[in-house]
């Protein structure tokens, strides 16, 4: 077969597969990356450590990481549930961008379940109750330091003090939300 013609069952052509990210994707291009080496690691192309290193250029961005983020946390693969030991060493490495955008998800994706429920879409809460566990663990796996001082500002910002005040604020959450925002803060260190 030839490399135009290489492709797996979901029609990839890994010739055409980037072997590294742009040294700063757009967050559109970023997704369309980590997509693609998603699918690659899925079907067993990619090892947990290429992934690790592929992922760890990608997250050097704020856009790169955001487009990864979304695929990986709210999407199908189950990277974000298996975690591999390369895959977390990059994204501890990331630092606080990485610890960030975890803490922020968790946030958002806690009270999108809670809006979800209410208005009795049970899929919808179902994916953002996912993205929640999945933001919950890589939390407990990340530098604690740099988790916890994250994470108590978060915190602090549900009882409407301090830096994030304004994040939550922006997307309009209510009282319940940020209760259940301040629960979830506290299940990361169960």
């Amino acid at each position: 077969m030839s490399d135009t013609q290489a492709a797996d069952t979901r029609g990839l052509d890994y010739a055409a597969l980037p072997s590294e990210a742009p040294v700063s994707p757009s967050f559109p291009q970023a997704m369309e990356i980590a997509t693609q080496w998603l699918a690659l690691w899925e079907a067993g192309e990619l090892s947990d450590e290429v992934l690790a290193d592929r992922v760890g250029e990608l997250v050097d961005s704020l856009d790169g990481a955001r487009g990864f983020f979304v695929v990986s946390l709210a999407g199908d693969s189950p990277v974000m549930d298996r975690l591999p030991e390369p895959l977390l060493l990059s994204l501890r490495l990331a630092g606080e961008l990485v610890v960030d955008l975890t803490a922020r998800n968790l946030a958002m994706s806690t009270a999108m379940a809670l809006h979800h429920g209410r208005s009795g879409d049970a899929a919808q809460q179902a994916g953002s109750e996912r993205v929640q566990t999945r933001c919950t663990e890589l939390l407990r796996h990340l530098e604690p330091g740099a988790v916890k001082a994250r994470l108590e500002r978060l915190l602090a910002a549900t009882a409407d003090s301090g830096d994030d005040v304004a994040f939550l604020e922006r997307w309009g959450y209510d009282d319940d939300q940020k209760a259940a925002i301040a629960a979830a803060i506290e299940a990361v260190a169960e």
